[in-house]
């Protein structure tokens, strides 16, 4: 019976969650979410680029971008809107690209966005991944995204 609980709870090791408030109405939060011309100023971890940015934000829509990290090694991350709902919510698949183009591990991520008296309650939810390992490395990730993202509200 223990086993059974311990598998049950497992899960929930490998799925991260992250709630951040950003000082900018939530239209505009969504926006930058969704267009790639804005994505591509801020998604990847501070310090990175994102020199290729494609995405057709809607229901069925896929996106496809590469990360350069400041030494140049690029990673490329893709997937497929299952849902938008301006301005309120996005929920998508992700996975990164092996060296010859296909698809590793997908997940699934979440991002709800709150109106708060005029701020952006933004609450981002990914996994299930294949180990607690990934999980954090990814929270580390994301934080960085949430972090630039931050920055580049403050900028607009």
């Amino acid at each position: 019976m223990a086993q059974s609980s311990s598998a049950l709870a497992e899960p929930a090791d490998r799925v991260l969650s992250i709630t951040r408030t950003f000082a900018a109405p939530r239209e505009l939060v969504f926006k930058v979410w969704t267009q790639p011309e804005h994505l591509a100023r801020w998604w990847g971890p501070k310090g990175f680029s994102t020199p290729t940015c494609q995405m057709d934000a809607r229901p069925g829509g896929d996106y496809r971008a590469v990360i350069r990290s400041p030494e140049g090694k690029d990673s490329v991350m893709r997937g497929h809107y299952r849902e938008v709902v301006p301005p309120e919510r996005l929920v998508m698949t992700f996975a990164w690209e092996d060296e010859q183009g296909r698809p590793k591990h997908e997940t699934l991520i979440t991002v709800n966005f709150e109106d708060v008296g005029g701020e952006t309650r933004l609450t981002f939810e990914h996994g299930v991944f294949e180990s607690v390992e990934q999980c954090a490395s990814h929270r580390q990730g994301w934080s960085s995204f949430l972090d630039h993202l931050g920055d580049y509200l403050t900028a607009l």
